[in-house]
């Protein structure tokens, strides 16, 4: 993809700063609440679940290298992106877009959301409205579950969470989440919401992929087929072959493959953000 001239501020660069000791929550109510967040807004909760309490020696401080600070820019980069396509967005729907904070981590973290941990992936917290990423993340979508990581691969996980904060702003998220405290629905009726949850999120992630295209020209060939790629890679029918050998549809939480490709390809074909209901779609 090509670089933009385009940087945000609101980018929070933690890596390299020491710190990260502390007790990492498992088996309490605090992994609970942490899993359940993780569980509706992306990431793998039993990495909280089954970890278990354990404690983390602080790291020292060190100077990023220049990689690092190449990542950092590049973040800032996807960033600004995300805050001038949905500003337009919410513009054009009469509405006004606040935009998210991404923090950069190593190991671990505070959130408003808990600890934070690389074993969670990237996820969103609506409590203080930003987005978690451990850029490690990304060497195990290659290594793990081979996906093909680019460039693009990185700004559709962060659009895909930035696709989260969209709707936090929206009130969807309250909405699912008064569905999970309601206590009226199955594990399996709820698993099909957060499905929803997820494949609406890869909606709008391609819907920023066709605005952002339209104004910045930014997308070069394969860029699309890598998204593609790491969709797939993190479709629940996937996960579920390579962790445990079969496939359990009624365990799905983020969506299959097929469908994380689908709907992700929905919203740049479409350019049009009333084409994302996937809960109409999905719950009938």
């Amino acid at each position: 993809m090509r670089w933009t001239e385009d940087r945000s501020e609101n980018v929070d660069d933690r890596r390299g700063s020491g710190g990260g000791g502390g007790m990492l929550v498992g088996g309490g109510l605090g992994s609970l609440i942490i899993a359940a967040i993780v569980f509706f807004l992306g990431g793998d909760p039993s990495a909280i679940l089954n970890s278990g309490a354990t404690s983390s020696a602080p790291t020292e401080q060190r100077d990023l290298t220049k990689e690092e600070l190449q990542l950092r820019e590049f973040v800032q980069m996807i960033t600004a992106e995300n805050e001038q396509t949905w500003t337009k967005i919410f513009s054009e729907n009469g509405m006004e877009y606040s935009p998210a904070k991404v923090v950069m981590f190593e190991g671990m973290t505070q959130s408003g959301c808990g600890t934070a941990q690389a074993a969670m992936g990237p996820f969103y917290c609506p409590a203080d409205q930003a987005i978690y990423m451990d850029m490690s993340f990304f060497a195990e979508l290659q290594n793990r579950f081979g996906a093909q990581v680019t460039e693009f691969s990185v700004a559709y996980v962060m659009a895909h969470e930035m696709g989260h904060h969209v709707q936090n702003a929206l009130g969807t998220l309250q909405k699912t989440d008064q569905l999970r405290r309601s206590g009226q629905y199955s594990e399996t009726e709820m698993n099909r919401v957060s499905v929803a949850t997820e494949l609406q999120a890869d909606f709008y992630a391609g819907l920023w992929a066709k605005y952002t295209e339209n104004r910045e020209k930014f997308l070069e060939p394969g860029d699309l087929e890598a998204a593609m790629s790491a969709a797939e890679a993190v479709g629940d029918d996937n996960i579920q072959k390579r962790s445990q050998g079969y496939v359990n549809q009624e365990g799905f939480t983020h969506g299959s493959s097929a469908q994380r490709k689908e709907w992700f390809m929905k919203g740049y074909n479409t350019g049009d953000i009333r084409q994302g209901d996937t809960f109409n779609a999905l719950l009938k």
